[in-house]
């Protein structure tokens, strides 16, 4: 059995830590400044004057190796592994850069001018390795599980004896389960004479309640529907005249009578139009 522990992480001088982060990224920033500007002199002196593009992107083939080491230096830090590749960037771009910043001062120059060009490749390379160093040891006090095997427990051989000599006993007799009752037989379905007279007859719906049309004339129009069909403009028209209201225009008859007839019932609306009639 496995049981995982954690190895707690320190804590303390978090403030010294960010304070010296701070001053070393400033330090990397200034000697990569002062690197790369030398080098792009040089550049410029040794074949690339004339083009400026490429005197200022030269050093980057340089500079850029040993960041790109740097940093895959910390990502195998942080998987607990070393990467031989990673440290080989970072040891060519960093003796290339220092090479080219001293040999470009040239052959003549006095020795405190080759330590000028020096020291910002050197310290460029201390700085970021100090800041890399502190990701390091960040890394590296990362919580930590770790497996510890524990014995399984043993049974006793005794115990294991006490318990084949109980299987080994014979059992008592197990009692017989109660018969199951039987079920009534399925019942006949009743006559629908019958089932009808035990069923509660259905509620018959509640009657309507009498529409009050706001035209008196609509009421001389309504009984034309009881045909089955939608009457059309003529036949209402006559129903109008037979009941004395005159001979009132086609939009009123369609447009206000019969408009309101299929506004109290609606389902009127939906009947077939009545065959030879106008609409």
């Amino acid at each position: 059995m496995k049981t995982q522990h954690t190895r707690p992480e320190p804590t303390g001088g978090l403030g010294l830590a960010v304070g010296a982060a701070i001053i070393i990224v400033s330090i990397t920033g200034i000697a990569f400044w002062l690197s790369y500007h030398h080098l792009h002199d040089v550049a410029a002196g040794n074949g690339l004057g004339i083009d400026p593009a490429r005197a200022w992107a030269w050093p980057a083939v340089l500079d850029l190796f040993y960041l790109a080491g740097e940093l895959l230096i910390l990502r195998a830090s942080y998987l607990r592994s070393v990467d031989p590749w990673a440290i080989a960037l970072t040891a060519i771009g960093a003796l290339g850069s220092i090479t080219l910043n001293v040999a470009g001062v040239g052959a003549e120059a006095r020795p405190l001018e080759y330590t000028v060009a020096a020291v910002p490749p050197v310290a460029a390379l201390l700085a970021f390795g100090a800041l890399m160093r502190q990701m390091h040891l960040w890394f590296a006090r990362r919580p930590v599980t770790t497996a510890v095997d524990h014995p399984s427990p043993s049974v006793d051989a005794e115990e294991m004896t006490a318990v084949m000599e109980r299987v080994s006993q014979p059992q008592p007799p197990v009692p017989p389960l109660p018969p199951r009752p039987k079920q009534a037989p399925p019942q006949p379905p009743l006559p629908a004479a019958t089932q009808q007279a035990i069923e509660p007859p259905a509620p018959a719906p509640a009657p309507r309640a009498p529409i009050v049309y706001s035209d008196p004339r609509c009421a001389a129009i309504r009984p034309l529907y009881e045909s089955g069909t939608r009457p059309g403009t003529a036949a209402m028209r006559a129903a109008l005249v037979a009941a004395g209201h005159g001979q009132p225009s086609d939009g009123t008859i369609r447009g206000t009578l019969r408009a309101e007839i299929e506004r109290h019932e609606p389902e009127l609306a939906q009947l077939p139009p009545a065959i030879g009639h106008t609409a």
